[in-house]
């Protein structure tokens, strides 16, 4: 740790031990520019299946794994943890379901030092397994199935208002500080926006690659993204606003069609309920088209299951969410556990 720079791998965690050992053996082996030291700060969530006792084995070999405790057991509080026990002047998220390019790291410096933006990342790339899993990775990967997120496009180069994962100079944190602890879900979101709406910069670059592992079933794609809607609304009433128009349209779109529903089951008409949810399946059914014409057509009878998964357990997630700040201030405890 005598070379004349650091660079500081945060990363929460818990609950991975089928995993953990891979994922730290690829960060250690990542290829540093020259002068460059790294550091991994890994913060356990109080894990019970044997994930602590493998972290505290490998940073008994390698002293440049460093364990710390996440007592809150979620994300924002474990980077926060993590950011205070770190050394670098430069700070790299990690997540341990992510894969990495051997030169991630330094791809992440490269581009700092070329925009000087204040938060850079690459593409969120993802590749599932089983017949689930590479349906919603497909869905995952089209930017307009999720409403044109640039962070879905593995190609940009350029300001985006969010990017996956990060790599902060320290400054950065200075400035704007650090993760807003209240947010189980959303917490990277909320701080590029502080970031944005500051002044700064957040840049993706499509050296930065990674591959990111998602979901494998349906089910935990709907709690998944359940969460992500109902932890939006926290956001925007912190700040006032949303960070991008397309996250209100899944929660305005739900309760349209949760209104028409119910007027026509009153009998007040069922011509819009009608041609409002078959102009979305026309929609989905054409997203699904694209979805699988850039992947695969065997996953095509799934996307439009998939697709309609995601933005309706956003948009439901979106309102509730939006009910419980409106009316709690606060989320609610269901919401406040945060599971893969």
């Amino acid at each position: 740790m005598s070379t004349a720079r650091l660079v500081s791998v945060v990363v929460p965690c818990r609950n991975e031990a089928a995993h953990v050992d891979t994922f730290v053996a690829s960060v250690l082996a990542q290829r540093l520019p020259d002068g460059v030291a790294l550091e991994l700060i890994v913060a356990d969530g109080a894990s019970d299946d044997g994930t602590r006792e493998r972290l505290a084995a490998l940073a008994a070999t390698d002293p440049r794994l460093k364990l710390i405790d996440n007592p809150l057991r979620i994300v924002a509080a474990g980077l926060n943890r993590a950011l205070a026990a770190a050394r670098g002047d430069v700070v790299v998220r990690m997540d341990v379901h992510t894969s990495y390019a051997d030169d991630y790291v330094a791809q992440c410096l490269a581009t700092l030092a070329r925009t000087g933006a204040d938060n850079v990342g690459g593409p969120w790339r993802a590749e599932g397994s089983g017949p689930w899993g590479r349906a919603i990775a497909a869905a995952f990967q089209s930017r307009w199935a999720a409403g044109g997120a640039r962070s879905r496009s593995l190609s940009h180069d350029g300001p985006v208002d969010t990017v996956y994962l990060g790599c902060w100079p320290r400054a950065t944190f200075e400035r704007f500080g650090g993760f807003d602890e209240t947010l189980v879900r959303n917490q990277d979101d909320e701080h590029n926006l502080r970031i944005v709406r500051g002044g700064g910069r957040v840049w993706q670059s499509p050296a930065i690659r990674s591959t990111y592992r998602p979901r494998e079933s349906l089910a935990a794609f709907a709690r998944q993204w359940l969460q992500y809607g109902y932890w939006k609304p926290f956001v925007m009433r912190k700040h006032g606003q949303p960070a991008s128009a397309r996250h209100l349209l899944p929660g305005a779109f739900v309760a349209a069609l949760a209104l028409s529903a119910a007027a026509a089951l009153l009998g007040l008409g069922a011509l819009p309920f009608a041609a409002l949810a078959l102009s979305y399946a026309l929609a989905v059914l054409a997203l699904a088209v694209d979805a699988a014409a850039r992947s695969s057509w065997t996953l095509l009878p799934r996307l439009p299951v998939v697709i309609a998964t995601q933005h309706l357990a956003y948009g439901a997630g979106t309102l509730l969410g939006a009910w419980d700040a409106w009316r709690h201030g606060r989320g609610r405890e269901r919401f406040a556990r945060l599971t893969r």
